[in-house]
């Protein structure tokens, strides 16, 4: 294995990981998502009434199919992955750094 091997798959698994986590954060809690959530909550009722509005607001759920994925399309198109989950995980990285450093 060449020195650059060992150190991309560690970085793409961290970047990937930050980006499966911003998913997530997209998905269930941003404000731009929240039309989205409130359909599919109109359509098949609450988290204790349908599986697939549990799903959108259970983050380990969730996380198990952005993971899944962000895996996937990194397997089969990893040069347009990397130009998705890089401004995510930088994103998620913002996101982190503001709550934990302007405390």
């Amino acid at each position: 294995m060449r020195t650059k091997d060992r150190t991309e798959v560690p970085l793409a698994l961290l970047v990937d990981g930050l980006a499966t986590y911003r998913l997530v954060k997209l998905v269930r809690d941003d404000r731009i998502t929240e039309p989205a959530r409130e359909a599919v909550e109109a359509r098949h009722g609450t988290p204790e009434q349908s599986k697939i509005t549990y799903l959108l607001n259970c983050p380990w759920c969730l996380s198990i199919y952005a993971g899944a994925a962000l895996t996937l399309a990194r397997r089969r198109w990893p040069v347009a992955t990397s130009l998705v989950a890089r401004p995510l995980a930088l994103s998620a990285l913002t996101g982190l750094a503001t709550v934990h450093l302007e405390r």
